[in-house]
């Protein structure tokens, strides 16, 4: 796969270093390709670099990260953004969910986390080109988009490289070795994510309980479940669920 362009966006020049400096874009087939200092410049920049990634601080000169967002969507929808910001609010997560961001980063960085959030990404921007294309013209884009859509349809079922391999009649490294070269992570990572994805959706949409949700996620023992989901989305599924269906005017602003 061809790397991920990245624009760096903070009104703090050392933020910006940090990111540059501290992370390794290498490694995950990601390169920063532009920096912006305020609203303006970042919308100018995002016209301009087309960038397949914009990490986003809320809290920047002349237009508010969130305004940049909403006006970049128009032209842009395809791009990914991830804000990274010191309000620790769930009333900013939701207006960034609202404007489908796809991930929100607290400061000061984690770069572990935000690695997990980098891949996350990949996924992504690897099913929104498989939801919009045609029929693929490689024979390893036909297989990973085959076997990516028996995992959606069997999430609740054990899964396993083994299982894929019988199912697709193929090799269990080669299988790993897809997820690699096509979508730029791990089989687990991939599986991870699709499966913590299902679970929110399930959370916030239905009055199922945790273990029920662990179940159609995938997970046989909800403890497990928990201690994933926490892992990956820094609160547990009942904290999640409750912060994220409280109503706007019980949520603290800052």
């Amino acid at each position: 796969m061809n790397k991920l362009r990245v624009l760096l966006v903070d009104d703090e020049i050392m933020i910006r270093e940090g990111f540059k400096r501290l992370f390794d874009w290498e490694a995950h087939d990601c390169e920063v390709v532009g920096e912006a200092a305020d609203g303006m410049e970042a919308l100018a920049k995002i016209d301009t670099l087309r960038p397949d990634i914009v990490i986003m601080d809320i809290n920047i000169p002349i237009m508010n990260g969130l305004k940049v967002i909403q006006l970049s969507r128009l032209k842009h929808p395809n791009a990914a953004f991830v804000i990274v910001s010191g309000y620790d609010d769930f009333s900013y997560c939701r207006e960034a969910l609202r404007l489908q961001i796809t991930d929100y980063i607290l400061k000061p960085v984690n770069y572990e986390e935000f690695g997990t959030c980098i891949d996350n990404l990949k996924i992504s921007l690897f099913e929104q080109r498989v939801s919009v294309a045609s029929e693929p013209e490689k024979q390893e884009e036909r297989t990973i988009t085959g076997i990516t859509r028996y995992l959606q349809e069997h999430l609740a079922e054990e899964i396993s490289l083994s299982v894929l391999a019988e199912q697709f009649h193929l090799n269990p490294q080669y299988i790993s070795q897809l997820f690699k070269s096509e979508i730029g992570v791990n089989f687990l990572a991939y599986l991870t994510n699709i499966r913590m994805e299902k679970a929110k959706k399930l959370l916030l949409s239905t009055s199922l309980s945790i273990a029920e949700v662990a179940e159609q996620s995938g997970y046989g023992d909800y403890r497990v479940f928990t201690k994933v989901f926490k892992k990956s989305e820094g609160v547990t599924p009942s904290q999640y669920r409750r912060d994220f269906l409280e109503t706007p005017g019980e949520a603290g602003h800052p």
